[in-house]
């Protein structure tokens, strides 16, 4: 597996992947628009570092960066989406792995991201590979599809 930078030509096939609302918000929060989301409004990724993983030349998983202050000491992943049919398989931890490799090993000394508590094979998946649980004084609510949807804060550190 490899990744590379995301171009829009691949939009079509990553918005493909969500079948449903709740899929489409466990990994997006809203933060995007509405489901089903628009090309357009998918473009805001732009604004971030993105990434789509790649496995025999086929886009496997999605995934952002960016810096949550001024700082190149943290970066946060978001938006981390694998293609449905690749699920439990391995591909969203090796993922995240190559992009722990690429910002940890070369300059970050954490990573961040949350993660909704109704997302536990997302979460179990970020924690087979070192991120771990964060207690925050606060707990972050988002309302979606009429409920009440807590998150899960978790860093992992250049030890």
């Amino acid at each position: 597996m490899r990744f590379q930078c995301y171009n829009i030509s691949e939009a079509d096939i990553i918005l493909s992947w969500s079948k449903d609302e709740i899929d489409f918000y466990k990994w997006s929060a809203g933060i995007l628009g509405e489901y089903p989301i628009t090309k357009e409004k998918f473009d805001f990724v732009n604004n971030l570092m993105a990434f789509t993983s790649i496995e025999d030349d086929e886009t496997v998983g999605f995934f952002t960066m960016r810096r949550p202050s001024e700082s190149f000491d943290e970066l946060r992943f978001g938006f981390v989406v694998v293609d449905p049919s690749k699920r439990g398989k391995g591909y969203g931890k090796r993922m995240l792995q190559l992009g722990l490799k690429f910002t940890i090993n070369l300059w970050c000394k954490k990573v961040s991201l949350s993660v909704f508590e109704n997302n536990e094979s997302a979460y179990f998946c970020y924690k087979s590979i070192g991120f771990d649980d964060v207690i925050l004084d606060k707990t972050e609510i988002y309302y979606v599809l009429g409920e009440e949807w807590k998150c899960k804060e978790l860093m992992i550190e250049n030890r």
